[in-house]
């Protein structure tokens, strides 16, 4: 989850009191928050430089690091966070964030060109009228941009934040997708003039930027926004320019979120507003902003509507097993920051009618106002209890069978590993002999590294990894996983599907292809599927196979009611020798979920 780093007095004077260490993180706790830490600038400093760790000074501002929950966007800042608290402790009541009425003629517009669509397609606006900007203000504006483009914009992928001094530019505004030798203006915190592919390779060597270089570099047009004179406001997702750059004295501010996802964008678009808003001179107004698409389609942002949900009273007191009263439900919700008011319908059943502000975009579900409930009742108000029937605990009939498999394949004598779901595309492809098809492996769009690209769509690497890096272990060299591997599935909802595999892999000075054959026998005896002939589909049959990553005429394919589960056989020297694994090895990957 995301930690937040705000000052304590600032905190204390937004709450409008002050607190012991204890009491805050009391406070924190009630509100489904925690308090993780308690440092100084200088502390984090001397961290960094790991040296010696040294008593706060009395000079020292006390930085509160604070852990929240990963899809709350309005607790990245000091001023959501306060609102909230403020809001739980029964200080303020809910904000209800309005749009500035304004005639169409008189509203901001950004058009859209049709080259965006190539590769940032989405384009929302809003205006902060007569804001007031100090420095601790100025500073928690900059942090949370900067803490949204790390949490919910992915690195700026799926949305890049620009925010600009309306006063120095003009509207109306364009979003084009021009040629890099076309696009020229003077970056944020730079004196002179650069084309945008001279930026690119001067943003190389800048720590925090050259991380969002690839998002655009390879493209053949970058997207930007000019203003009304052709001044570029900014060149998303790298950099803003210069000349629109917000200081201290910025009256009005003008804020565009680019994304390749809508709906990203709206909640960003609506998260900056709405913490932020509280410091206009009309609190809680926001200027809309026309975004006019090349097609003729017309958007007015930003959207603050407020969304609707009725949730039976019944699910929620029986979800958290607490009976509680419709009033004490709507006043628990008011806590956390949604209107809520007891309904009744024609039947007699009552229900609660939830009003979500646009602060709250992680409200999607009724399990998600239950949770609140729970929250603001206190989890620890909650009495334990244990299932009342047998059947709550039952076991799944796959978690069953897994089971079952791993217990005789552990009594023949092979010991059990546990290895990442993800791998390196080339360990699940190129390092087995396997060409990727494009049709069964989920790639990560976004991996942290090279190890991590893939979903696998086999145990085999992990086996083998396990063995490359365990060489001096005493022969031989017995192992096993039961896990699932995922691959593509147009059928499903999300477009891939889990699959439960049991992997088994015999290391010797000799191959051991009998131990491997010996273990399917067992396996098969044990969950009640008889050997039958070749073409019987009454039970199991193997049939010779010509999989790349085992050794050709010493491999064999598992044949369960006419469909192929699995192969076993000599892995391919080949194949080892990738893997850095001196010795022969056997091996058998088979869908045990087949056997339900």
């Amino acid at each position: 989850m995301p930690t937040v780093s705000v000052g304590r007095d600032l905190l204390f004077e937004a709450l409008g009191r002050s607190y012991t260490q204890e009491e805050f993180e009391d406070l924190c706790f009630k509100f489904g928050i925690e308090l993780d830490d308690v440092t100084t600038e200088k502390a984090i400093i001397r961290k960094e430089k790991h040296l010696e760790k040294e008593e706060i000074g009395e000079d020292e501002e006390v930085i509160y690091k604070i852990e929240v929950p990963a899809n709350r966007y309005d607790l990245l800042c000091l001023e959501g966070l306060s609102q909230a608290l403020r809001i739980f402790g029964g200080m303020d009541k809910i904000p209800n964030y309005t749009l500035v009425d304004i005639p169409p003629k008189s509203m901001l517009k950004m058009h859209v060109k049709p080259e965006t669509a190539s590769i940032r397609p989405f384009v929302v606006c809003a205006v902060l009228r007569g804001i007031t900007f100090d420095e601790a203000r100025y500073n928690s504006f900059i942090d949370l941009q900067d803490r949204l483009h790390q949490n919910i914009c992915r690195r700026r992928t799926l949305v890049a934040i620009g925010t600009h001094d309306l006063d120095t530019i003009q509207g109306p505004f364009t979003y084009e997708a021009l040629s890099p030798s076309e696009i020229n203006f003077v970056p944020l915190k730079q004196a002179r003039s650069f084309r945008a592919d001279e930026l690119m390779e001067f943003y190389k060597s800048d720590m925090k930027l050259k991380k969002f270089l690839h998002i655009i570099e390879n493209s053949p047009v970058y997207p930007v926004i000019y203003d009304n004179n052709r001044t570029v406001v900014s060149l998303p997702p790298i950099i803003n320019g210069a000349h629109s750059a917000i200081t201290l004295k910025t009256k009005n501010v003008f804020i565009e979120c680019t994304g390749t996802d809508l709906t990203k964008a709206k909640i960003v678009l609506n998260t900056m507003v709405t913490m932020f808003s509280v410091y206009c001179e009309r609190k809680f107004e926001v200027e809309p902003v026309e975004v006019v698409y090349y097609n003729g389609k017309r958007s007015i942002y930003p959207d603050l509507s407020i969304s609707k949900l009725e949730v039976p009273l019944s699910y929620i007191t029986g979800s958290i097993g607490v009976a509680l009263e419709a009033t004490e439900v709507t006043s628990l919700l008011n806590r956390m920051q949604l209107w809520a008011e007891k309904c009744v319908s024609m039947d007699g059943r009552c229900s609660i009618n939830v009003s979500v502000p646009p602060t709250r975009s992680d409200i999607l579900h009724a399990c998600d106002v239950m949770e609140d409930v729970a929250i603001a009742y206190g989890f620890n108000n909650i009495q334990r209890t244990k299932p009342t029937s047998l059947t709550q605990g039952k076991q799944q009939p796959l978690n069953q069978i897994s089971d079952l498999i791993r217990l005789e394949v552990a009594m023949a004598g092979f010991t059990e590993v546990l290895t990442w779901i993800l791998c390196s595309y080339k360990e699940n492809f190129s390092m087995l002999n396997r060409k990727d098809d494009t049709k069964r492996a989920v790639i990560i769009g976004n991996p942290r590294s090279s190890d991590f690209e893939v979903v696998r769509t086999s145990l085999m690497p992990g086996i083998l990894k396990t063995v490359g890096h365990n060489k001096d272990h005493a022969r031989p060299i017995k192992i096993f996983e039961v896990g699932d591997i995922v691959v593509l599935d147009g059928e499903q909802d999300v477009g891939a599907v889990n699959r439960r595999q049991l992997a088994a892999l015999y290391c010797n000075a000799n191959s051991g292809f009998e131990v491997i054959h010996g273990l399917v026998d067992r396996i098969m005896e044990v969950v009640g599927i008889p050997f039958v002939p070749i073409g019987d589909n009454t039970g199991y049959y193997i049939r010779p196979s010509q999989e790349p990553e085992f050794f050709p005429g010493r491999q064999a394919s598992i044949i369960f009611k006419g469909k192929h589960i699995g192969t076993f056989g000599i892995v391919h020297p080949e194949v080892l020798t990738k893997f850095d694994i001196p010795d022969p090895c056997s091996l058998v990957e088979l869908d045990i979920q087949t056997f339900l």
